[in-house]
This record gives C-alpha cells, structure tokens and sequence, in this order.
C-alpha cells in the first residue's frame, strides 16, 4: 500500500485541482469564492473528484480513498473556514517530529506550513479563506500526513525481515480509518501517539537523548574521508583537515609529522570511545564520517528497529547488541545488570535472530562449524597436521574414532573432509567453561571464552560469531535463580559442582528465557546519545535504501 516514491506527489495534487476548475492559492485572481457557511457542502464534490483520481504517486492512496469514502468526503481538518484544534496540535507535532526520530518533509511541513502561512497574510482580503478548493488541498495533505505519521510512529519505516517480531495489524484500512477518526480529538492526539510507540526501555532511553542531542547538533557537511585508508601525503593532509574540523589540531595549511597526527588521531579516539592505538583505520575513518546529519539518520534507523520488535516485551528477557558488544539482562523494564561481550567480526558476524535460553553445558566440547573449518582449519593442518594437537583439537571419523591427523593423505581435501573436527573440554576450549543453549540456525551460542583478556577492548568485533560473555557467572545465577522457581528446588548447588569438578554436564532449563540479539548502533544514556561503528555495514545498507533522500 505505500509507495517508496510518494515525495513526488505533489504536482498531482494541483494538476488535479486545475483540472476541475479550481486554482491553486497563488492565482488569487481567479479563486473560486463561496460564503463560509457554504464552505464545506461545496468542498464535498471537489474532495470527491480529486480523491477518486489518486494514485500511487500518493503516500497512502488506498488508505486515504477509503477512509473519505467512509467519511462520505467531508473535510477532515477545518470548519467553515477555520482549521479545528486538533489540526493546529497534529501541525506542532509535525513540527517537533524530529523528538520522535522522524523528518518533518515526510509529513508535507513545507506544503502546509506555506498554505497556513498565506491564511494569515490574507487575513485582511478575506479571499483565500473561502476558496474550496485550497481547503481541500490542505485536507488532503493533512490527512496523507497524519496517516504515514502513524505509521511511521507505529511501524517504522525498515522493511520486514526475518526477525520481526511486531505482527501488529493496525495497518489495514478499517485500521487506517480508525487512525483518521483519532485525529478529530485534539485532547487525546498526544496520548494516541504515544500509545502506538514501542514499549522497550531502550527505544525510551534513546529518545530521551534525542532533545539534548537536537541542541547541540550541526547540520554542517564535513569532510568525508575515503575507505579504505591511503597512507599518503594527500591522504594525511585531508584527514588532518578533518581533525581540524574537531578542533583537534590547530592548522592544515602545514602537513603535521608522524607522532604529531598519530597524538590528534587518539584524541579523537579517546572522544569517541575507540581503542586509543593513534592509528587512523577503517572505524575510526567510519566514525569521522558519521557527522551530525548522518548521526540523527542513525538515531532514526535504531529507533525504528525497536519497532520491529513484540508490541509487548517479556517480563525478563537476555539482550545483545552486536554493535555495542554488550548484554542486558532485563525484567520488568529494568536492568539487571550489563555485561561486556565479543561478537562476530565483519566476515563471520553475529546473526540477529530471537530465541530463548533452553539448556546450561559445563565444559563444552567445541565443534567447529563447517565454515571455520574450510576457511581456517583445514589450510592450517594441510601446513602441518600438528596444528590440530596443538589447539587441543581431535580428529574423529564418523563412528568417533580418533584419527591420527599425521596419517591422512590432506592433499586430498580442499572443499570438505570426512572428518569431524571437536575441542575437548577445559579451560583451554573456545567456549570457555560454559555454554547457554538456544535453538538457532546459525550454531551460535552464549558463552564464555578462553581469550578472556579481550573483554579489555573497546572494539570487540572478534570472534566467529557466538557471542562470549564476560559476566557469564552473573548469567548463570540469573538463570538458575528463575528456573529454580519452576522447578521447586534450587539447582544452583549442582552446577557449582559440575564446574568445581570440570565436569561435562547439561542441564535442560524448565524456565526459559527470551534471547533478542540485535544491532542498534546508537542508544540512549543518561539523557544523552552513544553512537558505535557500523562494523557490519548494516545501517550504511538501510541509510542508501531507505534514507537515501534524507
């Protein structure tokens, strides 16, 4: 029902209106006059007319036809030559809709405002006001806006995908309808709006930053620097350039030296919560060209994702965000408590799925997905079988025989093997001393890690994409505490001593917990705004196909 290219649609609107006779308000000369009283009788035929001729170059054409229809084409907006409280209150929030992550152009601000702008300048001639057809005009773009307002509110404005959970139905015409009456009621306009918006502590967090964040923004072009990074004098001089934007070096008339861009380079990365190494790569370069504009597009996509999630949360559940790389655990709308995480590299990236927590392994094995063992495993052994030994691997044929890695001829595998790959358990394995389980098609899982010292990160993009826990204890008494509950006896004793003793064992949890692993490259904190690195290039992919005219 809504087109992509609606911003066009305009130019329809008044063709259509020249095409019954009426003029548009600036042809005072031949505008077409009635008594105000007389008003809206006269604007039915006109709104009916030029209804019954839209077409997809509107936002919402279906939905605006058939919500007139149902309102047998009475204006909507105004009375006898006066607009009605509720549409002066819908205008402000047009106005002020960038404090919902939203852009005034995509609800008509300019077309509206120059019409209510012209209503006041003609205050004294008194012709404006009673021309139908500027009334139906206004009717029209009022009604389009406030119907992709909710929307927008609402829904968002991604796509679908596979990890959507919001299967609200609010969206069909009767829904659509029941939206357009909303908008008579100047007294609950506020409160219907703020009914439709996510429920999730964070999307509120991230828009309670928004207005400190709208202060002190400037909407000013900056440098854009190359990807990827040229270590060459022209190069260096442009990112200089740059630094000098942030106030972080005083000239670029004067190439600085080595140490002297390398010492403005960490200043910024210390800003901006990157690892402080003075070295200019790809996420810092990423970060520098994320100004201000770019900044509220990215507020605007996160936001949206988090309509992309239940209309009503669980009660607990377990939150990642792979582009923060850190965990939440949450109930009742509050945090728990928060914990540092390693994600997915670019190349082997976390996948954002919803599952639930079903079962607790000490001292895992560690299979390697078929992906890993292509890329990484099979070419290391092919060098020397002793590589398999040295990473505590163990080569099994498919009855579980052990194979000695030294007797296999490698130079006949290059796509797959016939063997399965498996890392015992201990301390030394890469899941750590613990795994949660949840159903997923990607084999990924939460857990600990053998490489704890990479929690010390700032950017920790690392892993194959399992997701390592560095609080995984705090994890686990959260969990043993919520399924002890169902099961009426504590089971917190035992999983202690499986891990005292290094024991393999798994525990099927009766008290499942909801996992939601997303990827928000802002949020809100304190009243103010973290951003993070699009690592993964997801929001760049939404910006170019969603934004792209922002």
């Amino acid at each position: 029902m809504r087109n992509q290219h609606y911003r066009f649609y305009i130019p329809v609107v008044f063709v259509l209106l020249c095409s019954l006779g009426c003029k548009s308000p600036q042809k005072k000369e031949t505008v077409l006059s009635v008594s105000l009283d007389a008003l809206n009788e006269q604007a039915i035929p006109i709104l009916k007319e030029l209804v019954s001729k839209t077409d997809s170059s509107f936002h919402l054409a279906e939905a605006v036809q058939y919500v007139y229809a149902k309102n047998n084409y009475a204006l909507a907006w105004s009375q006898n030559g006066q607009w009605i409280r509720s549409t002066d209150s819908f205008f402000a929030k047009i106005s002020d809709s960038r404090l919902l992550g939203l852009f005034p152009e995509d609800y008509h601000f300019d077309e509206l405002q120059k019409i209510r702008k012209e209503l006041i300048a003609d205050s004294l001639k008194d012709t404006i006001r009673h021309d139908p057809a500027m009334w139906v005009q206004a009717d029209l773009l009022f009604t389009d806006a406030w119907l992709n307002f909710i929307h927008d509110v609402k829904l968002g404005r991604l796509p679908g995908d596979s990890v959507s959970l919001n299967k609200d139905s609010l969206m069909n015409e009767d829904g659509y309808y029941s939206v357009f009456l909303k908008s008579h009621d100047a007294d609950s306009l506020s409160s219907f709006i703020a009914s439709l918006e996510p429920k999730e502590s964070g999307y509120h967090q991230l828009k309670a930053g928004i207005p400190a964040f709208l202060s002190q923004a400037k909407f000013t072009d900056f440098i854009k620097l190359p990807l990827p990074v040229k270590d060459d004098p022209a190069y260096r001089l442009q990112l200089q350039k740059r630094l000098l934007q942030d106030g972080l070096v005083l000239q670029d008339s004067i190439l600085l030296d080595s140490l002297g861009l390398s010492l403005a380079v960490k200043k910024y990365q210390e800003k901006m919560g990157l690892t402080v190494d003075g070295k200019a790569g790809a996420g810092t370069i990423r970060m520098m060209n994320l100004d201000d504009h770019e900044k509220f597009i990215r507020i605007a996509i996160s936001m949206d994702k988090y309509k992309k999630l239940p209309a009503s949360m669980p009660e607990k559940y377990i939150w990642v965000n792979a582009s923060s790389n850190y965990l939440r655990v949450m109930e009742n709308g509050k945090q728990k408590f928060i914990s540092r995480v390693v994600t997915g590299k670019p190349l082997t990236r976390t996948p954002m799925l919803s599952s639930a927590l079903s079962a607790i392994v000490t001292f895992p094995q560690w299979v390697p997905p078929a992906s890993i063992i292509m890329k990484e495993i099979l070419p290391a052994v092919k060098k020397n079988p002793g590589y398999l030994a040295k990473k505590g691997f163990s080569l099994l044929d498919s009855k579980g025989g052990e194979v000695d890695p030294f007797t296999v001829d490698w130079t006949l595998y290059n796509k797959s093997m016939p063997y399965k790959v498996v890392q015992g358990s201990g301390d030394a394995n890469a899941l750590g001393i613990i795994k949660f389980y949840f159903d997923n098609k990607y084999a990924v899982y939460l857990h600990d890690t053998n490489q704890r010292y990479l929690f010390a990160n700032a950017m920790r993009n690392l892993s194959h994409g399992c997701v390592r826990v560095q609080q995984w204890r705090d994890l686990l008494n959260f969990v043993l505490q919520k399924d002890s509950m169902q099961s009426g006896y504590s089971r917190k004793d035992s999983v202690n001593s499986w891990l005292k003793n290094k024991e393999k064992r798994q525990l099927a949890l009766r008290a499942r917990i909801p996992v939601f692993i997303r990827y928000l490259t802002c949020e809100g904190q304190d009243g103010r705004i973290i951003f993070y690195d699009d690592v993964y290039g997801d929001d760049k992919m939404l910006r170019e196909n969603y934004f792209s005219r922002k």
